[in-house]
């Protein structure tokens, strides 16, 4: 059975390549207005090649000011949202714990947690003005049962899960379905 969302305003971050840009993909032959971010110019180069009539922004979805940019791209290009995909992420250092830099921490909590706060924190006005919506946050099996070596991404991705449990209650009287998916090794 095909399922048609013809006209449905879409943003993904971090999609202009892998997971991301298939998805972005099946919600255009579905019938859906596309935008994505990503912070590789050639990889949204290459998606805006493959895709016709995909809209793309660059932005690291981790820094405040870029995302008020995509968010302000989203409006111009698509008019307003029905869908925020969370899909950014990095996978972060691989070491023990004791050897994992401050800076990489925080590097990785910001790509994989922070970034879905700032995309969520400016989707839900425009979610709201629509009427109704849905936003996907993307987690990973690491979320639910942890990772050796990789405990940044764990974290990050175990807190996806906690804010995402806290959204969907807080915006479902809007009308705002809020879900994580967590994926395992892709």
């Amino acid at each position: 059975m095909a399922i048609r969302i013809d006209g449905r305003r879409v943003l993904i971050t971090g999609a202009a390549a892998g997971i991301g840009r298939v998805m972005a993909k099946t919600f255009m032959d579905a019938g859906a207005r596309v935008h994505v971010c990503d912070v590789d110019e050639s990889a949204i180069a290459e998606a805006l090649r493959l895709l016709p009539g995909l809209s793309a922004s660059k932005a690291d979805v981790s820094s405040e000011g870029d995302v008020e940019r995509l968010f302000a791209d989203v409006r111009r290009e698509l008019g307003g949202l029905d869908c925020l995909i969370n899909n950014a992420g990095t996978a972060g250092p691989t070491a023990a714990v004791e050897d994992v830099q401050r800076e990489d921490w925080d590097r990785c909590m910001a790509v994989c947690m922070t970034s879905q706060f700032l995309c969520t924190r400016e989707a839900v006005p425009m979610l709201k003005e629509a009427g109704r919506g849905s936003i996907v946050n993307i987690s990973s099996a690491a979320g639910r049962y942890g990772f050796a070596m990789r405990s940044p991404y764990a974290a990050a991705k175990f807190a996806v899960i906690g804010f995402t449990k806290s959204i969907s209650i807080e915006l479902g009287k809007h009308d705002i379905n809020v879900n994580a998916i967590q994926p395992g090794l892709v």
